[in-house]
């Protein structure tokens, strides 16, 4: 009866037995399932959705009059975020305006002036024909009259006449030449001070183009289609030029940089398949696609890259970007700078 009582198994022993085998059965099939699929695919948890983030900067100063957007709402291009208060600029451009429409109008009248001075010209071309007739007419006299004199034909005091109307022939003819040549000066110095005046209108003009210029840009748009980020600006608030008031995402072109070991991007191709798994999102494996390899590691890339030459060096395992891109279409649920986990199937390149 006693060994009877010996033999008998307690029924917590069977479970815990059972248990334990259980938990050893799982064990190793979840350890020959991560063997098989280490063997099949690179993996890593070292990767991010990622977009194309556009600052939206103003180009103008000023007040803010007007915000016409919401925090994570959709715009389209051309779309009117923000309006600056546009008194000044408006005021500059009918400044401008004003002093154009002035210079023309001094243009205009020199243009006037010109034409005036150009039909004194014909005048005193006729001055010069009518001076050079009268000079011709009295240069006959005199020597007639001076061969005359030769002859004793004629007195003294007659030839001294005759000379004294010829002098002021050629003094005339002489006078009207002379101011034919000042009325010619007087009009290139008019057409240079035209030149002058059409070169000041046109530095006008571009000064005026970019007044409109400055006055358009008081209107702040939307550069993209995208989703608006954070909301920081508010109406009455005092902006720079250049200064960045808004980031646009660009969610209809998303991608994953997958950040691999420098051990596990050897084989790696472009257009090599990869599955996503998203953290955020369970239950469903995205498909991808290598766009493309990184040509040297993240650290290359940051501001202050490590220096191994200082003889302080240990051995840290390095990572290469790579760019995924999604071939599926259904993307809404992403959000980017989600985690995601990469798995990339190895497959040597036939090229």
């Amino acid at each position: 009866m006693e060994n009877t009582e010996k033999e008998k198994v307690h029924p917590i022993n069977v479970v815990v037995s059972v248990c334990a085998l259980l938990i050893l059965a799982g064990g190793i099939v979840f350890l020959v399932n991560y063997l098989v699929r280490a063997s099949k695919y690179e993996e890593t948890n070292d990767a991010q959705v990622e977009a194309y983030i556009t600052p939206v900067s103003a180009r103008a100063g000023g007040y803010i009059k007007e915000v016409r957007f919401q925090e994570h709402q959709r715009v389209k291009r051309g779309d009117t975020l923000l309006i600056l208060d546009d008194q000044e600029y408006f005021q500059r451009v009918r400044e401008v305006e004003a002093t154009i429409n002035n210079t023309a109008a001094d243009i205009k009248v020199l243009e006037a002036t010109i034409r005036s001075a150009e039909t004194d010209t014909l005048v005193k071309r006729d001055q010069i024909a009518a001076a050079e007739a009268r000079l011709w007419e009295q240069q006959k006299d005199n020597d007639r009259y001076a061969k005359l004199v030769k002859e004793e034909a004629a007195t003294g005091q007659e030839y001294e006449q005759v000379k004294s109307r010829f002098d002021v022939a050629t003094s005339d003819f002489n006078a009207a030449q002379d101011n034919l040549r000042v009325s010619i000066a007087r009009i290139r110095e008019l057409v240079a001070r035209k030149a002058l005046l059409k070169t000041d209108l046109e530095r006008k003009q571009a000064e005026l183009a970019l007044a409109r210029i400055n006055l358009k840009y008081t209107i702040i748009t939307a550069p993209i289609d995208g989703t608006i980020g954070r909301k920081t600006m508010l109406e009455g608030q005092q902006i720079q030029p250049g200064q960045t008031l808004v980031s646009i995402v660009k969610q209809e072109e998303i991608w994953v940089t997958g950040n691999f070991k420098e051990t596990q991007v050897n084989g790696m191709y472009v257009g090599q398949p990869v599955d996503i798994t998203i953290d955020a999102i369970d239950d469903k494996t995205y498909h991808g696609t290598i766009e493309a390899i990184a040509a040297s590691t993240g650290t290359r890339f940051s501001l202050l890259p490590a220096d191994n030459s200082t003889g302080n060096f240990v051995k840290i395992v390095q990572r290469i970007p790579v760019r995924i891109r999604f071939n599926d279409t259904d993307l809404h649920q992403i959000r980017v700078g989600m985690n995601a986990k990469l798995a990339v199937l190895k497959k040597k390149s036939n090229g």
